[in-house]
């Protein structure tokens, strides 16, 4: 499996600019609107402290790749000496060898067991990413407060939302120059479910 933290990232803050638009949007029904614009994608992948979250769930996941590997060779070695053993069999032969149905079938109940690991270790990349995310986010806040109001702006938008925005309105650059002034690094720390757990709390 292929883990891409970076989309799940982009989730997020997409959730986080939404919010700051709704806010900023309100401000401008009595009078003309100024328009900022940024690119939470490139905020995300320039940035300093974005870079490091990057690099260390491509660790975290590496680490978890080779845990399903492992969790997966007994399956897999397995399901070829079935194949080796049964062959030659038909399929009424196989239903008459108790020993090769109990085989067959305790190899489907620990495949099942390892999508559900294979799942919950999903989602425990992505409750990591949210918990590094946090204190960025409360740096990215205050860094687009201070813009916003330098600026006068009543509106915030990303450039997924809009089809045209002139270069003179995009903040992105300004946004990254102060983010990374003010954080470079946050703690990156992989989140374990409870053993057992299916991670449907995450």
């Amino acid at each position: 499996m292929t883990f891409q933290p970076s989309q799940i990232a982009s989730k997020r803050m997409r959730a986080f600019f939404a919010g700051i638009v709704l806010a900023l949007g309100t401000l401008g029904a009595a009078h003309a609107q100024n328009i900022l614009v940024i690119n939470e994608e490139t905020i995300l992948t320039e940035s300093q402290v974005g870079q490091h979250i990057a690099s260390q769930l491509e660790v975290i996941g590496r680490e978890i790749q080779t845990e399903l590997e492992a969790a997966a060779q007994p399956l897999t070695q397995e399901n070829e000496a079935l194949q080796a053993e049964t062959s030659a069999l038909s399929q009424d032969a196989i239903q008459q060898r108790p020993d090769l149905m109990q085989r067959i079938q305790q190899l489907q109940q620990n495949a099942q067991q390892l999508e559900r690991l294979r799942r919950v270790r999903q989602q425990e990349l992505v409750a990591t990413e949210r918990q590094a995310l946090q204190p960025v986010l409360q740096t990215l806040q205050t860094v687009l407060q201070e813009l916003v109001n330098e600026r006068s702006a009543t509106v915030l938008l990303d450039r997924s939302q809009v089809v045209y925005a002139a270069d003179s309105i995009d903040v992105t650059a300004a946004v990254i120059e102060r983010l990374n002034q003010r954080i470079q690094t946050t703690p990156v720390t992989r989140v374990r479910a409870p053993e057992g757990g299916s991670g449907n709390g995450q």
